[in-house]
């Protein structure tokens, strides 16, 4: 593996007070994302789902990845975009039967069932596979992807910016402050880069902190003038939120037993399990394919295979189960988030002891409502300035993975393109409820074009067909 930049390395143990300033950046990194989910599926079939609940089963989704990867695997689980179809449903189908929630627990179950079969697949066969199918000029370019594909939704972000109504020849519009917004992302992001790049050694570690806190200061002092002003296109905060705390969260499994009904006809219960299973289950083997991408990544910006030690086996088992467990508080499945990959790489603090005090601290905060509530008035443009920097560095260490290969040789360049505009293109296929993601899209299409243009290509075919080598966790 090549060497890294990391001030902390997986096992090194930051003080105390140190630890809880990096797990406070990773838990602002990643919150957006874990609390949007239940937002858009509340959005999507008029349910209540929990915020605070999502936010604590990701942090219990974590702990459980922690344990099954022996703490060898520095990424924070958040909810995962890829089942918002399969939630949807599993709401859509239950709804003369009474069992949303209990369907979100049920498909969890089957998702994270398909990473455990899985994982013991793995454990039996290896890894070896992954390398002949999956080799650098494969699965770099799909790293990249991954950042590039959320491109759109960091400048979504970024120029989110306040509503206010005008009139247009005595007709009432609609218009957006776009500058303002896109002043307060790009105070954000500035403030980032210039720490990430001037400060101290210690401040070099929590740009993301410095520059979260610049942005929000700058739109709660505009906010500040709009109220004084009586000016709606001044409010870039919505402070509104404070008006109804969520106190406590609201967990899914106490949601799902509590509107549970005795069900007389079976077969429609089975009926309705079998949906299901329809719905979650062909996603899960497409995140399977981004779970090999994200950990890849991450073992680059590390400097150590994760594939190889603590092994595929453990991470699938890790995010499995932990989306099992992230779903039966929460109601979201989990997935290892690009935003922790990114503020690892960026801060250069590899530390599992981050990693885990996160975890706790998300759980420990949806306990208290005030708190949770002022993290999600982080205006959406603040965060937008962050994820330029958290995706674009996604996208580099994946580029990264590839400068050692050869773009002269056509083979090379052809997989390489096609992966890059199918992904950048935005490529998906969508059969009955289930969606084939940009990223899966060009991962299976660039896997299809590396062997077809190394038909023929001898010393290719050799690496295919020479023996896989055990790994520590083959000879476990």
């Amino acid at each position: 593996m090549p060497k890294t930049n990391l001030v902390y390395n997986v096992e090194d143990k930051p003080s105390w007070g140190k630890t809880i300033i990096f797990a406070f950046q990773q838990l602002l990194a990643i919150l957006a994302a874990t609390i949007a989910v239940p937002a858009i599926i509340n959005n999507g079939v008029g349910t209540n789902m929990s915020a605070s609940a999502a936010l604590f089963g990701a942090g219990a989704g974590t702990l459980v990845y922690l344990l099954f990867t022996k703490f060898k695997s520095p990424v924070f689980l958040g909810s995962s975009f890829a089942f918002i179809g399969s939630m949807l449903a599993a709401f859509a189908g239950a709804a003369s039967m009474s069992l949303g929630y209990l369907g979100l627990i049920i498909g969890a179950i089957f998702a994270g069932l398909v990473y455990v079969v899985l994982s013991f697949i793995v454990r039996f066969v290896g890894t070896g596979w992954i390398t002949r199918f999956m080799p650098a000029v494969v699965i770099g370019p799909t790293v990249a992807i991954i950042g590039l594909s959320l491109a759109a939704n960091a400048i979504g972000d970024l120029t989110t910016s306040p509503k206010y109504e005008v009139l247009v020849d005595g007709v009432p519009v609609i218009e957006n402050n776009l500058w303002l917004g896109l002043l307060c992302g790009l105070v954000t992001l500035f403030t980032t880069i210039c720490v990430s790049i001037y400060g101290g050694k210690r401040l070099k570690m929590i740009p993301f902190i410095f520059g979260i806190l610049a942005g929000y200061i700058t739109a709660a002092i505009f906010t500040g003038i709009g109220y004084a002003a009586g000016n709606d296109a001044l409010k870039v905060i919505d402070f509104t939120k404070f008006q109804n705390i969520e106190w406590l969260p609201r967990f899914t499994f106490i949601e799902a037993f509590t509107s549970f009904k005795d069900i007389s006809d079976a077969g429609t219960f089975f009926g309705y399990v079998g949906s299901i299973a329809v719905a979650y289950v062909p996603v899960a083997f497409v995140v399977f394919a981004e779970h090999i991408a994200d950990h890849k990544n991450l073992s680059s910006v590390i400097g150590h295979d994760l594939l190889t030690e603590p092994g595929l086996h453990r991470t699938l088992l890790g995010d499995g189960v932990g989306s099992m467990a992230g779903a039966f508080f929460g109601g979201c499945p989990n997935t290892t988030y690009g935003e922790s990959v990114g503020t690892v790489a960026i801060s250069g603090n590899a530390s599992i002891r981050t990693i885990l005090v996160t975890a706790i601290m998300a759980m420990v905060l949806s306990f208290i409502g005030p708190f949770s509530t002022f993290l999600a008035t982080i205006p959406a443009c603040v965060m937008g300035g962050v994820c330029i920097a958290l995706y674009g560095f996604i996208a580099v260490s994946g580029l990264k993975m590839i400068q050692s290969t050869d773009l002269g040789d056509n083979r090379n360049l052809f997989v390489v393109s096609v992966i890059l505009i199918a992904g950048i293109g935005g490529l998906q296929l969508t059969i009955r409820k289930v969606t084939l993601t940009s990223v899966a899209c060009a991962l299976i299409l660039g896997i299809l074009v590396n062997i077809v243009v190394n038909i023929g290509n001898k010393k290719k075919a050799d690496s295919l067909n020479a023996p896989v080598e055990e790994t520590p966790a083959d000879k476990e």
